[in-house]
């Protein structure tokens, strides 16, 4: 007789889906049309950013290019997710819940990016962008508590709108934080976006299997123009729009295992790599008495590079270790009980341990 697992035996569907009116191959189409429709859109998105001067120029110490590259990829990124994810719900189920349940999402993503677009095209200062991303987070964690959209919660609604306030804040400037690399926001997306496609697509959560097949199409196609060498960036527009989209998909996935806690360690393992970039950035720039919000070559992929890698080589490794902590929570998910538990200690000592040799790795700055 097999071990009993911790998930559930039943998946608990989306709370305003009555069934998986999508099947498996469904949705693969959803994410090549996803892949499709982004490696076409960024083609006149470049020309576009070339023509009217939105270009990211080598002239900052941190700036790793050689030659200016355009900006604005990240525009085209939200048109395929944005227009996907709701030509899905149309297909599937188009009702005054559904539709709803996507635009909770994607809307204050498209706030979120079109900041980031001003912030591209003319700069930002860090503290007004700040509040700007509190506010969104603010509304969006509202409107999940007051829906009941939150995958895992706990018994207090303050509580819960606090730590997805936090999260989503967090989350979205881990992933600003972490495009410094040609390719290596791009393929950490799409390896993270496809490890919670996994989880919710099993669990019978179809809205968020639908947006996170989408987010990791449309993260492949984009990385086809940003690999390295980049011929366009996602800029902040992109950055911050994925934050948001990624930051709610984790909140929204229920991996329905008990008790609780573990479900909830399954996010930020999957989110692993970006969050170790950021707090190897911060506690370096903390130590060296700079602000956390100041730019610097003191990320993962620099210190890579700085200790031999070339900047293909940095990227490839980022991914995998995405793809390693991915596979980590999907084991975590699919385990019996006395295996899941070690698992996540696992998870916790590679994090900790990757944490300390980055950090023994000198800064430049």
């Amino acid at each position: 007789m097999s071990a009993p697992t911790e998930h559930s035996i039943n998946p608990q569907p989306d709370t305003y889906t009555r069934s998986m009116s999508f099947s498996a191959g469904q949705f693969a189409l959803l994410g090549l049309m996803a892949f499709a429709l982004t490696g076409l859109l960024t083609w006149p998105i470049r020309l576009l950013a070339i023509r009217i001067g939105a270009m990211d120029k080598p002239n900052l110490e941190r700036k790793t290019q050689k030659e200016p590259v355009p900006y604005l990829g990240g525009i085209s990124i939200a048109i395929a997710v944005t227009a996907l994810a709701y030509a899905g719900v149309v297909a599937s189920d188009f009702t005054t819940t559904n539709f709803p349940l996507a635009s909770y999402v994607l809307i204050p993503a498209l706030i979120m990016g079109a900041m980031g677009l001003i912030d591209d095209l003319s700069g930002l200062p860090a503290l007004p962008r700040l509040l700007v991303q509190t506010i969104i987070a603010i509304a969006v964690a509202v409107v999940l508590v007051k829906t009941d959209t939150v995958g895992v919660a706990f018994g207090s609604s303050f509580l819960n709108q606090a730590l997805t306030v936090v999260w989503i804040v967090g989350i979205c400037n881990s992933i600003n934080f972490f495009d410094n690399l040609d390719g290596g926001a791009a393929g950490t997306v799409a390896v993270v976006t496809l490890g919670i496609f996994y989880i919710a697509f099993n669990q019978g959560q179809e809205s968020v299997s639908a947006l996170a097949i989408t987010t990791a199409g449309a993260t492949l196609g984009f990385l086809i123009w940003n690999k390295q060498p980049a011929k366009i960036y996602m800029g902040d527009a992109g950055a911050l729009f994925l934050g948001v989209i990624i930051s709610v998909l984790t909140i929204r996935v229920d991996p329905g295992i008990n008790p609780s806690w573990k479900s909830l360690a399954l996010m930020p393992i999957l989110l692993a790599v970006p969050i170790l970039d950021t707090t190897v950035a911060v506690i370096s720039r903390m130590y060296r008495g700079i602000s956390p919000l100041t730019g610097g070559k003191d990320h993962l992929s620099h210190r890579l590079v700085r200790k031999g890698a070339t900047h293909k080589t940095a990227a490839i490794l980022l991914w995998a270790g995405s793809a390693l902590f991915a596979l980590l929570a999907i084991g975590i998910y699919n385990s019996p009980a006395n295996v899941g538990t070690p698992l996540i200690y696992l998870s916790a000592i590679i994090w900790v341990g990757a944490l300390i040799s980055f950090l023994r790795i000198p800064s430049e700055d």
